[in-house]
């Protein structure tokens, strides 16, 4: 009896901390949740982007370099994220979803950490919109949003109106009069001065408060950057030189063979004032979007360590929970896409961090992980009870432990009419048409090399077996999902 005891004693102590008092405290969460964040940071293998505080996250804890995002759109993603639930023929459609509308009935992440004992609060973008399940947290917050405006507009409205934040005047007064600008911007500001800096500010005033507030905290930090405008401080802009960015080999044609439909004619980076409704940008802003976005990310990176310094100056890091994640990929001119809004692996593809300082485990895994993991994964770690029949992903504390660990077979994703299947060797979609269900085109290609995806290899002899083991997985696994009929 006493050795059961001691071992129940010792099973407590690996996954929670014990205060002075002798008082079992729940481990914290801190989720940094990113916008169109590709993992084109050097922590994931590549040195274009100054990154250094994601990086050093990265070496503390779990890096997963082979996950990715279940449908490549922002209201969407997040709706899966959240929920822990997989998109289907009819529900997480377009960045216009909402979980309260599509899955009423479902307990979400932070609704869990609540119900649980948690103080919640959301701050900048979590859920798409800033109205969608409001009840899952203590607080929800964005900047200016709840500010007194003379327009009469809901916070959720007003927000809406001036998200891209523009600073330098020209652009203010193109923004106020046509609720268009330029699609990146660098102004000679401080870090505070953007969104992002000033939900920062936020984040860290909310640490000061939890500290003497004493309760277990799930605080989220929901980047706009590097989402569209690419909008930074111009001393990150100045990090890079322009003469050394380079557009992608591959940005002037689409794969061969690769149905029309699987390409995007990137509608929401048209809609700024200095790009063309019709074809493709020239090469001077081709290379001018690449800076901004690199800005905007080595921007983002510099407020994530200010929040990570406050979280270590309050003694909280030793008790907290990071995630870094973001809701889907992003195209920098490859195969001539921007934005995301296709099924290839550039728009498909996420950076996932999982810091976890209870336990020693560190390291990289090429483990196959989607974002509907992630809720399994938080609750499993803080050891809360998850929902019955609700979550189609599943935990990666295993992984975590030993990421030498293969992890899944396959996971899902789905954009519009596409239907895809990524293995760790192949990505294969099917566009299925909704009305019967039937697949009007398909795509194949081979990762095993290298995942640029420049040639559609479904119809080639020597892949026909591939083809058949995949289509049918697909339509066995996921038919429901495909269907619609869950």
């Amino acid at each position: 009896m006493k050795k059961l005891i001691v071992l129940s004693l010792l099973s407590l102590l690996h996954c929670e901390e014990i205060t002075k008092d002798n008082i079992v405290s729940k481990p914290n969460v801190l989720l940094f949740y990113m916008d169109d964040l590709r993992p084109e940071l050097s922590s994931f293998g590549a040195v274009k982007i100054q990154s250094p505080n994601i990086d050093a996250l990265a070496a503390k804890g779990v890096k997963f370099t082979n996950a990715y995002c279940n449908i490549p759109v922002c209201g969407a993603s997040r709706a899966s994220m959240l929920t822990g639930m997989l998109p289907t023929k009819d529900r997480f459609l377009d960045y216009n979803t909402f979980a309260k509308k599509e899955t009423p009935d479902a307990i979400s992440l932070p609704q869990l950490f609540k119900k649980n004992g948690y103080t919640t609060i959301s701050n900048g973008k979590i859920y798409h919109h800033l109205d969608d399940r409001e009840t899952d947290w203590d607080e929800v917050w964005r900047p200016y949003a709840f500010d007194e405006n003379d327009t009469g507009l809901a916070p959720t409205d007003y927000w809406q109106s001036l998200w891209k934040d523009y600073h330098n005047p020209e652009n203010i007064a193109t923004y106020k009069k046509t609720d268009r600008g330029p699609a990146y911007e660098s102004a000679d500001v401080v870090d505070s001065t953007y969104i992002d800096g000033l939900m920062t500010e936020k984040i860290i005033r909310d640490i000061k408060k939890l500290k003497k507030n004493g309760s277990p905290f799930f605080l989220t930090a929901g980047f706009i950057s590097p989402h569209l405008p690419f909008n930074a401080p111009i001393k990150y802009w100045e990090l890079y030189d322009r003469n050394e960015i380079k557009q992608p080999q591959n940005h002037n044609y689409v794969p061969i063979n690769a149905p029309k439909m699987s390409i995007s004619n990137w509608p929401e980076m048209r809609s700024y004032t200095n790009i063309p409704k019709r074809g493709q940008v020239s090469d001077s802003i081709a290379i001018d979007l690449i800076h901004g976005y690199y800005a905007t990310v080595s921007y983002s990176d510099a407020l994530i360590g200010k929040i990570l310094a406050a979280l270590k100056d309050q003694g909280l890091d030793k008790n907290t929970i990071v995630v870094l994640v973001s809701d889907h990929g992003y195209n920098l001119q490859e195969h001539t896409q921007w934005a995301k809004f296709t099924n290839y692996n550039t728009s498909t593809q996420v950076p996932l961090i999982i810091y976890n300082p209870l336990v020693k485990t560190k390291g990289s895994t090429d483990a196959l992980t989607e974002l509907v993991d992630v809720y399994p994964t938080l609750a499993e770690i803080c050891g809360l009870k998850p929902p019955v029949d609700q979550l189609d992903g599943m935990s990666l504390v295993d992984i975590m432990s030993n990421p030498k660990l293969e992890g899944k077979k396959h996971i899902f994703i789905k954009r519009g009419k596409g239907f895809t299947l990524k293995t760790n060797d192949f990505s294969y979609t099917e566009f299925i048409r909704p009305a019967d269900n039937k697949t009007v085109a398909s795509m194949l290609y081979d990762h095993r090399l290298n995942k640029d995806e420049n040639i559609n290899v479904v119809n080639q002899k020597e892949f026909s077996e591939v083809v058949s083991e995949l289509k049918t997985t697909l339509h066995t696994v996921y038919q429901k999902n495909i269907t619609g009929n869950l």
